[in-house]
């Protein structure tokens, strides 16, 4: 089977062509075969759909035509996780302001040329928290299951694979550790907890700022528009606010000589071995695996401090970087090869983006 891909980021739509096939275990029928042919084309702050149709028409014009067209999803109202059908619904949906569901409509629109059904995969949106996990001890105050979805469950049905079990049949907790970091919990293939990302999740990242007390929160947002301290603990905080710089290429290079980048590097171990505690406990029983993922994952020193501090709870698994592409592609090829059916998106599902 053949799929091609379609992930839009901040400056570029990343492509790949994908060739899937069964894998060799029957036991384990979800782990398939993939191979990625990977291209890119720039992607402009205000893109205008039908250019990039075009675009992308001629970068895959060569590529074995497809079986199924998969894009990344958007903010599509709180949704199980799986592989959804799109729709013209579901595109126009997406393409609401806010919604970011360029992907959405770049895969029914490339799939519509190409006469082949197309689909998204576990959007940005899936919530499927336990609900004591919603709840907090303030009357109308829930959390949100905002996490790294597409590339967590990835990873969490990678790591179940290395100890030989299906998604389904596993307990997995996987630590995505990258410019911002999320912690999440999958019990047999639900993702029944998470730390969440961004200003109010997670452990400190490159750039994200790690929980806070709140006292210390209410001092540092006083006086000053929301919008600017939530952007301050999303994106101005982690190793770029205490060391000065996010690359971690800089900083891995820097860890031997500079005792800021040392402490940080200290503090982001402590915070993501102590999350990883934590959602072990939201789990049924012990876990079957511990994941580490992301951008940080490929910095051995401090991959091999988290592993010390936590293989005594099960394995860890390490998966650097982040598989998107990849978990596009295997979520369509589920579909195409009868693995699994498509999930049918019907609107409203009114939890909007904020």
């Amino acid at each position: 089977m053949i799929a091609h891909v379609v992930n839009p980021g901040t400056g570029s739509v990343k492509l790949a062509c994908a060739a899937i096939s069964p894998g060799d275990n029957p036991a384990l029928p979800g782990q398939l075969r993939l191979s990625l042919e990977r291209s890119e084309i720039p992607l402009r702050a205000e893109p205008d759909p039908a250019e990039l149709l075009a675009a992308l028409l001629e970068a895959t014009a060569n590529w074995p035509a497809p079986d199924a067209v998969v894009g990344r999803g958007g903010w599509l109202g709180a949704v199980a996780a799986g592989t959804y059908r799109v729709t013209p619904s579901l595109a126009a949906y997406a393409a609401e302001p806010g919604r970011d569901g360029l992907g959405a409509v770049l895969a029914l629109r490339l799939g519509q040329a190409r006469g082949v059904p197309a689909y998204v995969v576990d959007p940005q949106s899936v919530n499927e928290l336990l609900p004591e996990a919603r709840e907090t001890g303030v009357p109308g105050v829930t959390r949100e299951a905002r996490f790294h979805a597409l590339n967590a469950r990835a990873v969490a049905r990678r790591a179940a694979y290395e100890v030989g079990l299906r998604l389904q049949d596993a307990r997995v907790v996987v630590a995505h550790l990258g410019a911002t970091t999320s912690v999440t919990a999958f019990d047999r293939g639900r993702a029944v907890d998470t730390t969440g990302k961004g200003a109010g999740g997670g452990p400190l990242g490159a750039q994200q700022a790690g929980p806070l007390p709140a006292p210390a929160l209410l001092r540092l947002a006083e006086g000053r528009p929301t919008h600017e301290v939530l952007a301050q603990l999303a994106s101005g905080s982690g190793f770029l606010a205490l060391t000065g710089s996010a690359n971690l290429r800089d900083l891995e290079a820097r860890a031997e000589e500079d005792p800021a980048v040392q402490a940080a590097a200290s503090v982001l171990v402590h915070q993501v071995c102590k999350a990883v505690g934590e959602q072990c406990g939201a789990l049924s029983a012990r876990p079957d695996a511990l994941a580490l993922t992301g951008g940080v994952a490929r910095w051995e020193a401090v991959v091999d401090r988290i592993e010390r501090r936590l293989s005594w709870i099960a394995p860890v698994i390490v998966v650097p970087g982040e598989l998107e592409l990849e978990a596009l592609a295997e979520g369509a090829g589920r579909v195409l090869l009868g693995l699994e059916a498509p999930r049918e998106w019907t609107p409203p599902y009114a939890e909007a983006p904020t």
